[in-house]
Parts: structure tokens; sequence; C-alpha cells
């Protein structure tokens, strides 16, 4: 019986112990990691390429994905920088006003697998990013169409079907 009260108590104890570890505990602060406007435009410029790259092996399911990519790289861009340094606009007002009708008639082409007008809805949304450029003070950065594919490592033609 003394065997069994003492081992009763040490469990108890044990369990106060742990539960004063645990109640005490500094919760760890975790700081909130914002990408730069730089990053998310950089991840953008790839998302831009492969765009390109996909529509011209006519993977249709990844121009597609590519897209939603780009629109959620606007969206990221918009969230974390609404304004940047000199910019005489505001990011979070001149993206969307920019890029909304191209992104738009991009996914239409992509919808009807219509490369002619794939390729005019992707000049548009480049001259539209070019235009962004210009009005946020970041003129010097002008994109293009890809003329060489970076992405040696990916292969973007659409995935054989299935039987």
């Amino acid at each position: 019986m003394g065997l069994q009260r003492c081992a009763r108590s040490c469990g108890v104890v044990v369990i106060i112990a742990v539960l004063l570890v645990l109640g005490c505990r500094k919760e760890e602060s975790r700081a909130t990691y914002a990408p730069s406007l730089g990053e998310i435009m950089t991840f953008n410029q790839i998302r831009h390429a492969k765009l390109w790259w996909a529509a011209q092996a006519g993977n249709w399911p990844l121009a597609a994905h590519e897209v939603d990519e780009l629109e959620e790289g606007f969206r990221d861009a918009v969230d974390f920088h609404p304004t940047h340094k000199s910019s005489p606009v505001p990011i979070a007002e001149v993206i969307p006003i920019m890029t909304e009708g191209p992104l738009k008639v991009l996914r239409d082409a992509i919808g009807k697998k219509d490369l002619g007008g794939f390729t005019q809805a992707y000049d548009a949304l480049t001259e539209a990013c070019n235009s962004c450029h210009q009005a946020t003070n970041f003129g010097f950065n002008v994109v293009t169409r890809p003329t060489g594919n970076s992405f040696l490592h990916q292969n973007f033609a659409p995935p054989p079907k299935e039987n």
C-alpha cells in the first residue's frame, strides 16, 4: 500500500511539473516573413516565361496553372507592398488596373487553346507590365517575350494522354 501511494504521489508530482513547465513557457515569437517586391516580381518573371513556353508547346493545363501563379504573385505584390519606395502611385491600385484585363483575355485564349489569341494576350500582358513599371518609376525593368528557354530541366510538352 505504501508503494502504491508513493507511485501515485510521484505520478501526480510529474504531471504537475509538466503542467507548470508548459504553462510557464514563454511563447516563442515568430517573425512573419514578407517577401520583398523584388522577390515577388522575380518569381512572376519566371512564371511569365514559363507561361510562354507552356503555350508554345501546347501544354494548356500548364499555361493555365502559370496564369494562376502570375495572378497570385500580383496579389502578393498588392498585399505585401501596397506602396513602394518612390513610386508616385500606390502599387495596390496600379497592378489590378494594369493586369486584370490582360489576364482575363489570356485565360480565355488558354481555355480555347488558341495560340494566336494567346500570343496577342501575352503581348498585351507584357505591355501592361512595362506600363506598370513606367508608372511606378521602375521603367528601367523592361519585360519581353522570352527568346531562349532558360528552363532546360523542364519539359513543357503536354503529358501523354492515358489510355
